[in-house]
């Protein structure tokens, strides 16, 4: 995968599908018809890290202070296996977790529904975020009955393990038990550790796009074309002179 345009900012929590959306997509990417378009939601706890994990993908770049999250959408143009794609990344405040279980409000519940993928983000040095991985990924697959939502866990700071709370296996073991794909990264260190997690979910979710679209064009290539009037015309005139031209040879 290649990043080939610069990020863009669209909006701050836009309607999925909205008019102004699809306006400022067409804006930031120039994107043209038939483009398809990979959808990314970053969800995890406060602190983990979720907006320098988006900001170093899309830009290369590491930023350690952040003003509190805005829940902004960016998106960029990517090249995976020779295709360029849109691709829309949607950073969202942290959850939290109460007594009574996960503390997602609606926005976040909508930027869940809006994407074609997940990132789980927790931080070694934090292991409440670790506890939330697994109520969390629930959460994501509740918000999309009847379809598997392909999931990435990553586990961030990878480089301050003087003070880490985590094991490494610890979140590698979980996300096998999930069934996802794990990735350890250090956001401030490591570029190609934070591409692959990204890269991963996008060849995940192009694949998926292209088989799903491939077996309405299987079925439509078997619908029989009905023939053509004027063939089955001139058949029908055909067969009249023929036997026309039979009972003139036997009434002779």
């Amino acid at each position: 995968m290649r990043l080939i345009q610069n990020m863009c900012t669209i909006a701050e929590y836009p309607a999925p599908g909205s008019a102004a959306a699809a306006a400022a997509i067409e804006c930031c990417l120039g994107a043209g018809p038939g483009r398809r378009l990979v959808k990314i939601a970053v969800v995890g706890a406060s602190g983990v890290g979720k907006t320098a994990l988006v900001v170093r993908f899309l830009t290369k770049r590491f930023i350690g202070d952040y003003e509190r999250n805005a829940g902004n959408l960016y998106t960029r143009q990517v090249q995976i296996e020779g295709e360029t794609l849109a691709i829309q990344v949607q950073d969202t405040p942290g959850v939290q977790i109460h007594e009574q279980g996960l503390s997602c409000n609606e926005q976040l519940n909508r930027c869940i529904r809006w994407a074609d993928a997940v990132v789980i983000v927790f931080s070694i040095i934090d292991y409440k975020s670790y506890e939330l991985i697994g109520q969390l990924h629930q959460h994501v697959q509740q918000l999309h009955p009847g379809a598997r939502l392909p999931v990435v866990i990553v586990a961030n700071k990878a480089d301050l393990l003087h003070i880490k709370q985590v094991e490494p296996q610890h979140g590698l073991q979980l996300a096998n038990m999930l069934g996802c794909t794990f990735y350890e990264v250090s956001v401030s260190e490591n570029y190609n550790d934070v591409y692959n997690a990204f890269h991963v979910l996008c060849k995940e979710v192009s694949h998926k796009q292209q088989v799903t679209s491939t077996p309405e064009k299987r079925r439509t290539s078997l619908i029989p074309r009905p023939k053509s009037p004027n063939m089955q015309d001139l058949k029908r005139r055909f067969k009249q002179a023929l036997s026309a031209k039979v009972r003139t040879v036997t009434s002779v």
